[in-house]
């Protein structure tokens, strides 16, 4: 008990720290809107009617914020270290798996938080999805956020400062977009680049995602609309969640113990 009531203190500090700042909340819904607006549109006459371009590219973009979102926000790990309150953390008495995980429960809150505004932003601009569509969306969108969180930790654990964090993240991610398939179909990519896609953390649950929405319609049968079977994302995602959260926690730990 006293692990599950660490774990949501500190989860209920970054979702009150995200709800308090105006300026981020209306930032982390300006940029799914332009890439739903400006590339949905940009892409669709490329792909003519096969299927509902602009309904991909929302969810590409509900899956890629959330999972993005949840990794970045972790960031606030370094400013806890800068800031010396994680070392006031670390000598309490709880696990330090709990710390880390109550880390990442409340940035994914966040995360979920925002790509519930994108659903809504979705359904304003025209974009057809249903009340069965959404909720089965919802699942793979806890999964996405999690996913993210775990990522963000491995890579955190190995960042000494803020300003450098700002530097390596948007190398990591920015060139995921396109592996991972948020606004294009993989199948469209060379042999050398669907092999890197591969090794995209981002496209598992952007693929996941899409299964959630296409189930038992017309778009799970074409081959554009996705890029692996929804057992295979879930497979890779459960093995590189637990590979990060291992080892993530144990660098970060390590990396606070030599301070």
């Amino acid at each position: 008990m006293r692990q599950l009531h660490a774990i949501a203190a500190i989860a209920a500090r970054d979702l009150l720290k995200f709800l308090r700042d105006p300026l981020r909340i209306a930032s982390t819904l300006v940029f799914p809107l332009v890439f739903i607006v400006i590339l949905g549109g940009a892409f669709a006459p490329m792909i003519g009617d096969a299927f509902d371009f602009r309904t991909f590219v929302l969810v590409g973009v509900l899956a890629q914020t959330m999972w993005q979102s949840s990794a970045m926000g972790l960031v606030s790990l370094i400013e806890d270290r800068e800031n010396d309150f994680s070392q006031a953390i670390f000598v309490a008495p709880i696990s330090r798996y709990a710390i880390v995980f109550g880390k990442i429960l409340g940035e994914s809150l966040v995360a979920l938080a925002q790509g519930a505004a994108i659903v809504l932003i979705g359904l304003l601009l025209g974009l057809r999805l249903t009340g069965t569509q959404i909720a089965l969306a919802v699942p793979a969108a806890i999964i996405a956020c999690l996913f993210g969180g775990a990522f963000g930790l491995i890579v955190m654990a190995n960042i000494r400062n803020q300003r450098t964090a700002q530097q390596v993240f948007p190398f990591l991610i920015l060139p995921q977009f396109f592996l991972a398939g948020v606004f294009n179909q993989i199948q469209d990519l060379s042999s050398f680049l669907r092999v890197m896609s591969l090794m995209s953390p981002m496209r598992y649950p952007v693929d996941l995602m899409r299964h959630a929405v296409y189930a038992g319609r017309p778009e799970s049968e074409r081959a554009e609309a996705l890029a692996s079977s929804a057992t295979m994302d879930l497979a890779v995602i459960a093995v590189l969640f637990v590979l990060f959260m291992v080892v993530g926690t144990a660098l970060f730990v390590r990396r606070e113990q030599n301070r």
